[in-house]
C-alpha cells in the first residue's frame, strides 16, 4: 500500500486542515482539566481573572499537548505509512520536512507564550516540551518501553498540566508543597492510565517492537499492574487529606476509589475488552477526585 495517492503531484505545501489534524484535540482534555485543577488549588477567584484561566487552557491543551501530538506523528511517519497511510504526514497531505518544522516551530510557539505567564509556567512549560520530544524523538525515544514511556506522558499531562493552573493563577509563584504533592501522586496514577490506552494496539506494538506493558506482561498481568498503580497514590492522597485535615474530601477521594475497585475487578476479566469501558467509568472517578483535592487544598501558602 502506497502512502499518498501516486495519480496526482505531490503537495509542496501542507493542507491546512491537516494541520488541525496534526494537533489532535481530541487529546487536550486531560492537561486542560488538570491545568483547571490547578487553578482552583491556587485560591484565586478564576471569574476574576478569566484572561488567565483561558491563557492557561490555551498553553495546555492546543500549544503543548498539542506540540506533543505533532511531534509524536513525525517520529512515527514511518511506521503509520505502514499501519495508518492515511495519517496527514504519511498520506502526502503534510508533504516533506513540514511536519518537522510545524513540531518546531510550535514547540517554540508554546514556550513563548509561557514566558508570558511568569517564570515557574516557563520552566515546566520546557520541562513538558522537552518530555514530549524525548517521548517520541531518537536517541532517547522514551514510547518504546512502557515502564518510562507512560510515566513521562503522565507527568506532562497531570502533574506539569496541575503545577502550572497553580503558578498562572499565582502570578508565576511556585505552588504550595500541598499542590505540588498532589501533582506528582496523581501523575504517577496515571502511569496505570496509559497503561490500559496501550491494550489497543497490543499486537501492533509487538510487531514492531515497541514494549508497551501489555506487550511486555501480558494483558493479564498489565491490567493487574495498572490497577495498582492507580490505586496506590489515591490511598496516600487520601492519607494527605486526612493529615492536613480535610476529612471530607478524603471520604470522598475515599468512596471514589471503592467505585474504581468495583470497576477494577470487572475489568479484569476481560482487560482486552473492557479497557475503553473502564476509560469511561474509572478514570472519569480518577479526574473527578483531581477536582475534588484541589478544592481540599485550595489556597495553601505557597512558597516564597
Amino acid at each position: 500500500m502506497q502512502s499518498a495517492d501516486l495519480t496526482t503531484p505531490p503537495r509542496a505545501f501542507p493542507e491546512p486542515k491537516a494541520l488541525l489534524q496534526l494537533l489532535k484535540p481530541i487529546t487536550w482534555f486531560p492537561p486542560m482539566w488538570a491545568f483547571v485543577c490547578g487553578a482552583v488549588s491556587s485560591g484565586a477567584s478564576l471569574g476574576d481573572n478569566p484572561g488567565l484561566v483561558l491563557a492557561g487552557v490555551v498553553l495546555a491543551g492546543p500549544l503543548v499537548c498539542g506540540g506533543s501530538q505533532i511531534v509524536n506523528d513525525w517520529f512515527d511517519r514511518h511506521v503509520d505509512a505502514i499501519n495508518e497511510p492515511h495519517r496527514p504526514i504519511p498520506s502526502g497531505r503534510v508533504p516533506g520536512e513540514w511536519g518537522l518544522y510545524y513540531a518546531i516551530v510550535w514547540s517554540l510557539l508554546g514556550l513563548g507564550f509561557s514566558a508570558m505567564l511568569g517564570i515557574w509556567v516557563f520552566w515546566a512549560t520546557l520541562l513538558g516540551l522537552s518530555l514530549a520530544w524525548a517521548y517520541s524523538a531518537p536517541p532517547l525515544r522514551l514510547k518504546l518501553n512502557g515502564w518510562y514511556g507512560n510515566l513521562a506522558v503522565g507527568v506532562s499531562y497531570e502533574g506539569l498540566a496541575w503545577i502550572t493552573g497553580a503558578a498562572v493563577m499565582l502570578g508565576g509563584v511556585m505552588p504550595s508543597p500541598q499542590i505540588l504533592m498532589l501533582a506528582g501522586l496523581y501523575s504517577l496514577g496515571a502511569h496505570g492510565i496509559m497503561t490500559l490506552n496501550d491494550f489497543k494496539s497490543i499486537d501492533g506494538d509487538r510487531s514492531i517492537g515497541i514494549r508497551s506493558l501489555p506487550a511486555q506482561l501480558g494483558a493479564d498481568r498489565a491490567a493487574r499492574l495498572a490497577c495498582v498503580v492507580m490505586a496506590v497514590p489515591q490511598l496516600a492522597v487520601i492519607a494527605l487529606l486526612l493529615f492536613w485535615g480535610h476529612p471530607a474530601a478524603a471520604a470522598g477521594i475515599t468512596l471514589s476509589l471503592f467505585l474504581q475497585a468495583l470497576a477494577m475487578t470487572k475489568i479484569l476479566k476481560d482487560p482486552l475488552g473492557l479497557a475503553p469501558w473502564y476509560n469511561g467509568t474509572g478514570v472519569t472517578l480518577y479526574v473527578l477526585g483531581m477536582m475534588l483535592c484541589a478544592f481540599a487544598v485550595r489556597g495553601t501558602v505557597p512558597w516564597l
